[in-house]
């Protein structure tokens, strides 16, 4: 199983992270603003650190409290997204 994590509930910093059999490779970003500019390509990056595409996703973890509103409704919309897009389920956590 291959889970993304997403967390965009902190205004300073965002993680991205990806579970593989268990372990956790993790991603921060320290930002100021425009979550969804560096959330997905951070994304990316961790995929492609890992030798993988976003198909190989089983399914996607995000982050919803506590934090900003705006910021977890960012990361609750690309979990929406990419689940929708490829099929897998959305666990909030």
């Amino acid at each position: 199983m291959n889970t993304l994590i997403i967390d965009t509930s902190n205004n300073k910093e965002i993680k991205v992270g990806i579970r593989i059999e268990g372990k956790e490779r993790l991603l921060k970003q320290k930002i100021n603003y425009q979550k969804a500019q560096v959330a997905l390509p951070m994304i990316d990056e961790l995929l492609k650190q890992q030798d993988l595409g976003l198909k190989d996703l089983t399914s996607i973890e995000v982050n919803t409290h506590p934090g900003s509103f705006t910021g977890i409704r960012v990361g609750m919309a690309i979990a929406n997204a990419l689940g929708f897009a490829l099929k897998i389920p959305i666990k909030t956590i």
